[in-house]
């Protein structure tokens, strides 16, 4: 893909490092010097040190071939201008990252995929970590809804558990749903018969009210 991020910070450079990484064209815009700078030494792409709300910045960025424009500056303003912009040049996929909520109505306006206050993802990740140590991954899906990522462990309540009965015989809570499993190498949707065995890996989907709940039954540990 033809890619144009827009800001180099602490997001900005990380995405960088990932797209770059896997194959893509990538056109950096980043207004501070010294940033820019330390992209255009570090990677192999072109570096326009401009400000991105130019007409002539984006164009000088060919933006017309972009197949996305991410956004990445800590000032909500600066997103919104470049997504409009880029909206013009009829650039398919636009995202940003959108620091206070009340301004998300105007992204969502636009037709923007947003990731909402990344410094509080990073906290909220961090927090789980804390609190859930058996936890290998979350993703948080709504403000009480999310996925985890779990390893079921010997002498987990679940381990040797079919899925069927898990509920009702008050093993698994209620609003707790065993999306993914994997075993081995390999991933299975499970189903009604699935029997959960200790290394099994499972994705499950869970509300808050359950959550430690059900970090338990596949864990054993309670925080």
């Amino acid at each position: 893909m033809y890619i144009v991020i827009v800001g180099a910070g602490n997001i900005g450079s990380n995405l960088i490092d990932l797209a770059i990484a896997d194959g893509n064209d990538v056109v950096v815009i980043e207004e501070d010097d010294e940033q820019a700078s330390a992209v255009a030494s570090e990677y192999d792409c072109l570096v326009l040190n401009a400000d991105a709300t130019s007409h002539s910045t984006l164009e000088d960025a060919t933006i017309d071939r972009a197949d996305a424009v991410i956004t990445t500056t800590n000032i909500d303003a600066v997103n919104i201008m470049v997504m409009l912009l880029a909206q013009e040049h009829d650039v398919p996929n636009l995202v940003s990252v959108v620091h206070d909520p009340e301004n998300l109505p105007v992204f969502e306006k636009i037709g923007v995929t947003l990731i909402e206050n990344p410094q509080r993802l990073i906290a909220d990740y961090l927090y789980h970590s804390i609190r859930y140590p058996n936890v290998s991954d979350f993703i948080e899906l709504e403000d009480d809804t999310e996925l985890v990522e779990l390893t079921v462990t010997e002498d987990a309540p679940m381990s040797g558990e079919p899925l069927k009965t898990a509920t009702s015989s008050g093993v698994l809570p209620d609003g707790c749903l065993v999306v993914a499993l994997k075993r081995g190498e390999e991933i299975r949707a499970p189903k009604g018969e699935t029997i959960i065995r200790p290394g099994d890996q499972v994705t499950v989907f869970t509300d808050d009210v359950a959550l430690a709940d059900a970090v338990a039954a596949f864990t054993g540990d309670h925080p």
